[in-house]
């Protein structure tokens, strides 16, 4: 089966029924050229510039092996341009569409994964993690935009296509990590397509809390910059306070505010999280791709 793909062109993109309904089959659609060579640019400089940009708030974490994946999280989009990505229509709106109904920013996170030693995540549902934290409903979604080429050779995510009709699967420790159950895992290996998601710089993955998906470790000679969005549904507001948000309207805005905003450093409002920090919060884990 093919790759569901669609490709954003400025003045001519919608969410249509037909990516609604891949959607909704396979639990992820990618949009090619979600962002283009300027936006992306904008990006980089605001995540990593010469001041260091957003990366001064980063933390490590180590795979199985003992690769590291740096990755800096926080909780609010703020007014800096990875804010303005964060609530643009065609990013914040085209989840708004998918999921049915308004959405607001859970978390965002920079995941990056350095030359050949890059860590690998294992098979695991963004719900096996979520549901623990006060959310009753899977209505929520994960955007990851490809900030370098992400293909086999860099550690690209990995996706099994329909694997979010199977429902919430357990959780446990994994390899050193947080996946889920093995041997349910192999089951559905075995009757669902595993989907490399090959994207270029600017291309993106939209895809459901409940879609197992994975990725390798990185051991080509490039490195690998993932910038990931977690929405959640308005009405799914978690029933206890967590280190993620809580509802927070999101105040969505035109995509031509991408490249008319120049915020590139100052973070104010964004409530970086470092798990070390949370000792008072209990089962803190940082999710992979």
């Amino acid at each position: 089966m093919a790759t569901c793909e669609y490709t954003y062109t400025a003045g001519e993109y919608e969410v249509s029924p037909q990516m609604k309904e891949d959607f909704a089959r396979d639990g992820f659609v990618i949009v090619r050229t979600l962002l283009d060579k300027e936006e992306l640019e904008k990006l980089r400089q605001t995540v990593g510039g010469a001041d260091g940009g957003m990366l001064s708030n980063a933390f490590e974490s180590k795979d199985d092996s003992g690769r590291l994946v740096k990755v800096c999280l926080w909780k609010h989009p703020g007014s800096d341009v990875t804010g303005i990505i964060a609530r643009s229509k065609k990013v914040a709106g085209t989840f708004e569409k998918l999921l049915g109904g308004e959405v607001y920013q859970y978390h965002a996170k920079v995941n990056i994964k350095v030359p050949q030693h890059g860590g690998a995540f294992v098979w695991h549902q963004d719900y096996g993690y979520w549901y623990n934290n006060g959310l009753l409903f899977p209505d929520m979604g994960t955007v990851f935009i490809a900030m370098d080429r992400a293909d086999k050779n860099n550690g690209c995510l990995q996706v099994m296509r329909g694997s979010h009709r199977a429902g919430r699967i357990d959780h446990s420790r994994v390899a050193g990590q947080t996946g889920a159950d093995t041997d349910r895992v192999q089951h559905l290996e075995k009757v669902l397509e595993v989907v490399h998601a090959e994207l270029e710089a600017g291309d993106a993955i939209f895809f459901h809390c409940n879609v197992l998906h994975r990725s390798d470790a990185n051991r080509s000679d490039r490195i690998r910059w993932g910038y990931l969005i977690a929405y959640n549904r308005a009405t799914n507001d978690p029933v206890f306070e967590h280190y993620n948000a809580s509802y927070t309207p999101l105040h969505m805005v035109d995509d031509s505010e991408i490249k008319r905003c120049t915020n590139m450093t100052d973070f104010s409002g964004k409530c970086f999280t470092d798990p070390a920090d949370n000792k008072n919060i209990s089962g803190v884990r940082v999710k992979g791709h």
